[in-house]
């Protein structure tokens, strides 16, 4: 699969996590990411290029960071094809995916640990949309 990854400086570590994790299981990588230490930057400036590859088709599906994780996904969300979801466990990771169809996972960095995103972008990756009742709520979500 084809993965767009983008996050600002309070991702960074999780963001290269996530790609060597990735690549290892053989994704492609496309990395819009902050990629400096120790300076302080803007999450839309990375945020926006990623959903836009998602929205665009050029990547299966992304993976957004920053510090609590909304600011990242609200970023998203002004995309019209773009259904981010903010998780901070694999829980959450399966509803998302089963039940909403998020194409694009948002992950808060300052409330999770290493271990743990891992498992949530596992079970991302690993959860088919169910359909059904739930492809009909989503129809509904665009304002038309």
């Amino acid at each position: 699969m084809k993965v767009a990854i983008g996050s600002d400086h309070t991702g960074i570590d999780y963001k290269y996590l996530i790609i060597n994790y990735l690549i290892k299981k053989g994704h492609r990588i496309k990395d819009f990411g902050y990629s400096n230490y120790g300076e302080k930057v803007d999450y839309p400036d990375f945020i926006h290029p990623t959903a836009e590859s998602v929205e665009k088709g050029e990547a299966d599906f992304g993976i957004i960071i920053c510090g609590s994780g909304n600011g990242a996904a609200m970023t998203a969300n002004k995309y019209q094809k773009i259904r981010a979801a903010l998780v901070w466990k694999k829980e959450i990771a399966f509803l998302a995916k089963r039940h909403n169809n998020a194409n694009i996972l948002s992950l808060p960095a300052r409330f999770v640990d290493k271990k743990e995103v891992l498992e949530i972008v596992e079970m991302f990756i690993q959860t088919d949309f169910e359909g059904g009742r739930h492809k009909i709520r989503i129809e509904k979500i665009p304002i038309k």
